[in-house]
């Protein structure tokens, strides 16, 4: 679920399935109400076509820079390497949903 820089190409850039990345970083309080909202959707799609992750902006700020991560917690959705969708702030799992659901 946690991406590091060495993991980040390869189980994002270079998958076939649409990846989501959330941004995030342990200090930031609306980036904890998201948390158990991404585990309940890995567990959902958990089998279907999408890939979820975590990318901690501290301990990989190369990865939030290279896609300019202003603010966090922001959602990139990525298809064939490529971004499709970007939500920033605190979103409802029914929001999520929603965007997940177009895509898959």
């Amino acid at each position: 679920m946690e991406l590091n820089e060495k993991k980040f190409n390869k189980e994002v850039l270079e998958c076939e399935k649409p990846v989501l990345v959330d941004f995030w970083a342990p200090w930031c309080g609306p980036c904890k109400m998201l948390l158990p909202i991404i585990e309940d959707l890995e567990k959902d799609y958990k089998g279907k076509d999408i890939k979820i992750f975590k990318v901690n902006i501290d301990e990989n700020p190369q990865i939030a820079t290279k896609f300019h991560i202003m603010s966090i917690p922001t959602i990139l959705i990525f298809e064939k390497g490529k971004v499709k969708k970007q939500l920033v702030g605190l979103q409802t799992k029914e929001a999520l949903k929603k965007v997940i659901d177009k895509i898959i």
